[in-house]
């Protein structure tokens, strides 16, 4: 998704490697949903946590993410990193609700963010439409006005 106001800051990220994030994300989400193995929530949590307040080189899903990017030959396209950062932040809640509700066994919870979660990345995947992004602009929009 394209910047629709001017950065917040000067930092800027690959608009390619986010949506080829995304579809890690929504594979290992997949991936716990079928199998119930807390393992791959608890790897999300973990690598959501890792991009955020760490590194993002030290995160498996960036790593993944460059390596086919890079496989595929897909060009570098700059977006502002800001709406994705707090994208990310909103992708950590949710996982981390689902380990929550995982390790209680609250299955219509997990079920219930797995679905709106995977629903997100799917849009980002496809379309390139980032939910998070689009609330950050919201945001930025009413501030704005005060």
């Amino acid at each position: 998704m394209q910047s629709k106001s001017c950065p917040i800051s000067l930092i800027r990220v690959d608009a390619n490697i986010a949506r080829i994030s995304a579809f890690y994300v929504a594979l290992f989400l997949f991936v716990f949903l079928i199998s119930h193995q807390a393992l791959f929530i608890y790897f999300l949590t973990l690598d959501f946590a890792t991009r955020i307040f760490l590194k993002k080189e030290l995160s498996l899903i960036y790593t993944l993410a460059m390596l086919t990017k890079k496989i595929l030959h897909l060009e570098t396209s700059m977006i502002d990193a800001a709406p994705k950062k707090l994208a990310m932040f909103f992708g950590l809640a949710f996982v981390t609700a689902i380990s929550v509700a995982n390790f209680f066994s609250l299955t219509a919870l997990i079920y219930l963010l797995s679905g709106v979660l995977l629903g997100c990345v799917v849009l980002e995947v496809l379309f390139s439409y980032c939910l998070g992004c689009e609330i950050y602009y919201l945001y930025k929009k009413i501030t704005m006005k005060w």
